[in-house]
């Protein structure tokens, strides 16, 4: 079965946005020094990519305008906005643990969970994230959209994986 993977990053104070839904600041803490690519080794093992309607549309809007930087994955954006069809992208207004529970049952590599803080939230509290990787940024924001906003069960964690580069800390949890 497939595994369920949130790929995220987050301030230190653990907020994935800011109060105005910007992420610029999602910098490491020397402008211009190379940081290590977890991400390109990361997307060779995912073929699926879920998001909530503002993680897409910061992404097509600000981020890359100009093409789906996800065009080789298969697409699903949780919204109950009608939206046209789009080349790779499924818009979707189902209930995110009934997408990623069918998902799961297919067959093909991990599903990332991308974003929307509303998505994680049910996710977590469905138990149906099986790996965190999170990168702590060397920022506090002291404000914003948090990752785990309320969060209403405790779900043990086993550290599998942990890395730093230009201060960035990468930690990688998996269900125990």
């Amino acid at each position: 079965m497939r595994k369920v993977v949130l790929f995220i990053a987050m301030s230190l104070d653990g907020y994935i946005a800011d109060e105005n839904g910007k992420v610029d600041w999602l910098v490491g803490q020397e402008e211009g020094a190379e940081t290590e690519d977890s991400y390109g080794e990361f997307i060779k093992s995912v073929d699926t990519v879920v998001m909530g309607w503002n993680t897409y549309h910061q992404v097509a809007t600000e981020l890359s305008p100009q093409r789906w930087v996800y065009e080789h994955l298969q697409s699903y954006v949780i919204t109950h906005r009608a939206l046209p069809p789009a080349k790779g992208i499924a818009f979707v207004s189902a209930d995110p643990c009934s997408l990623i529970e069918r998902l799961k049952n297919k067959v093909g590599k991990d599903i990332w969970i991308c974003g929307g803080a509303d998505i994680v939230r049910q996710l977590t509290h469905n138990d149906l994230i099986d790996t965190y990787h999170i990168s702590v940024i060397p920022t506090i924001l002291g404000s914003g959209v948090r990752l785990f906003p309320d969060s209403s069960r405790e779900i043990p964690l086993r550290l599998s994986a942990i890395g730093s580069s230009n201060g960035i800390a990468e930690l990688v949890y998996e269900k125990r």
